[in-house]
């Protein structure tokens, strides 16, 4: 009886006068649980920048062989990859890299079958493009434990798992958090988040970003005069437009990002401004 009063007070509540329409919880999970959908915080602002604690320096590897990362967090065939690739073998265990609980199990979209835990801290860590399903919704999880078994399911061009990590809806460039190496390390326990950390257009998916770690407010406020800002081309652009539009000479736009002056622009394409 205890369980299923447990399980009924998880569920999302539907009734349109509750407040955000979203289960509250009074667990150090948050009032945003939602088991039916993979991003519940849609109507959440956030504020930049924000801080994330750790009570351990270590995390469990999502897989169980060497972590190769295949494609990273950033701007990638002209869209945005919001989570990093992670080589693997169709059938391979996919393990909580956090103690957490997890709130959604389900398909969706281009992740396909897609596993979501959240941590103590807020943070929620995405595995996706699973063949199968080895936890269910609501359920506590230990750093470790199989949550899943590695696949092709949805967008996947090849099997691999696409890991994200999240805070209140906002992705989170992974290896600013992490260090996908033999040791396992996160890279401090108290990190502040700019938004150069989320917006994947500051980041190319095929090299790995340098980021040094925030780990004060301070140090976050003064390295966004230091973070580099880029704009996407769009239809119409010329060099000229938009050395214009950012105050910058021709030819220290071609300097910047190492092109020539009759270079032809895509549309998608990145330039760094500063």
């Amino acid at each position: 009886m205890k369980a299923n009063k447990l399980n009924a007070s998880l569920k999302l509540i539907e009734d349109p006068e509750a407040e955000d329409s979203i289960q509250k919880t009074d667990s150090i999970y948050g009032k945003y649980w939602d088991t039916l959908k993979m991003n519940p915080y849609k109507s959440y602002s956030l504020k930049y920048p924000f801080n994330i604690d750790f009570d351990t320096i270590q995390y469990a590897s999502p897989i169980d062989k060497k972590k190769v990362v295949t494609s990273r967090y950033g701007w990638r065939w002209g869209r945005a990859h919001r989570g990093i690739d992670i080589d693997l073998v169709t059938g391979d265990e996919v393990r909580a890299m956090l103690d957490g609980k997890v709130r959604f199990v389900g398909y969706n979209g281009g992740h396909g079958r897609t596993v979501v835990v959240r941590h103590a801290n807020g943070l929620e860590t995405v595995y996706a493009h699973l063949s199968k399903y080895k936890v269910k919704v609501n359920e506590n999880v230990k750093m470790g434990q199989v949550l899943g078994k590695g696949g092709t399911t949805g967008n996947a061009r090849g099997s691999h798992l696409h890991l994200e990590v999240r805070y209140k809806g906002v992705t989170i460039n992974p290896e600013y958090l992490f260090d996908f190496n033999k040791d396992n390390s996160i890279r401090a326990k108290d990190i502040w988040i700019t938004r150069n950390r989320v917006n994947p257009v500051n980041h190319v998916s095929t090299r790995k970003s340098k980021m040094p770690v925030y780990n004060t407010r301070e140090d976050a406020l003064n390295g966004v005069q230091k973070e580099r800002v880029v704009y996407i081309i769009r239809k119409g652009d010329t060099l000229g437009k938009i050395a214009r539009r950012h105050r910058l000479s021709i030819t220290q736009l071609c300097r910047i990002n190492s092109i020539r002056r009759n270079s032809i622009l895509r549309i998608g394409q990145r330039l760094i401004i500063n």
